[in-house]
């Protein structure tokens, strides 16, 4: 049996709630803006592989992505990772408990070069060798960056410009990511180069967290899936339990 195989046996003899790394976990999730309330008791984890959450505008996607971040608190609820309990963590704790956000533009500095934004990922680590090592892994994950090394990162492609946000986060040493949407505003016939990177984080040990509007060339990538709705969840579960694309429509519509 090769290689590939004997993964896949692994994976689908492994329980569904059992993962090889420690999950962000959430529950009862209730938060929102001054006095409107979006996200109306939602409960959900990160898996190994890719979680995408899905939902039309205005169902709660960003909202929830930003409550797991910490940018946003929770009003009721919990957050966890582990025994760490996150409910109240900002988006600096959660960074320290390893996960972090990448932002729907990326958050890159424009007018600072790809190695200045690289070693900004690693602001908070003290130690410049094991800097240095993590920019080395993330630029044998992206390798396409070290021809622009020198290069202001607004003189990159949209495409190139997220694969260096994903980079910058990887030194970091986050093992979580949180992705808002980091297909937004790309030419289509870049989407599926992002979608190739958000593999690659994968291939590279981390968990994805995946936020996207479009639901064609995310769902290939999904090891598991949450569609939300008027800020409630309309389906948990495996992509493959989304056979009939009427159904995925109705539900992503929130008509479920």
């Amino acid at each position: 049996m090769s290689a590939d195989a004997d993964a896949d046996a692994d994976a689908a003899a492994r329980p569904a709630d059992q993962e090889t790394m420690e999950s962000i976990v959430v529950e009862d999730a209730v938060t929102g803006y001054e006095n409107s309330e979006i996200l109306h008791g939602v409960s959900m984890r990160s898996r190994d592989g890719v979680t995408c959450i899905f939902g039309p505008n205005g169902s709660g996607k960003s909202t929830l992505i930003k409550a797991l971040g910490g940018k946003l608190p929770l009003w009721s609820g919990s957050k966890r990772r582990g025994d760490r309990d996150l409910t109240n963590a900002n988006a600096s704790d959660m960074v320290d408990s390893g996960i972090i956000t990448v932002p729907q533009d990326g958050g890159l500095f424009p007018t600072m070069s790809v190695k200045e934004n690289l070693l900004l990922g690693g602001y908070t680590v003290d130690d410049k060798q094991t800097v240095q090592g993590r920019i080395d892994e993330a630029l044998a994950a992206f390798p396409v960056l070290e021809d622009f090394l020198s290069a202001q990162a607004k003189s990159l492609s949209g495409g190139q410009q997220m694969m260096l946000s994903f980079a910058r986060a990887m030194v970091s040493g986050a093992d979580i990511f949180l992705l808002d949407e980091p297909s937004a505003g790309l030419a289509p016939s870049l989407v599926d180069d992002v979608m190739e990177q958000v593999q690659t984080l994968v291939d590279n040990g981390k968990q994805v967290v995946l936020v996207e509007q479009n639901v064609k060339a995310a769902l290939p990538t999904a090891d598991h899936v949450y569609i939300l709705a008027q800020g409630s969840t309309q389906y948990d579960g495996p992509p493959s339990g989304l056979a009939e694309e009427d159904e995925l429509i109705e539900l992503y519509l929130g008509l479920g």
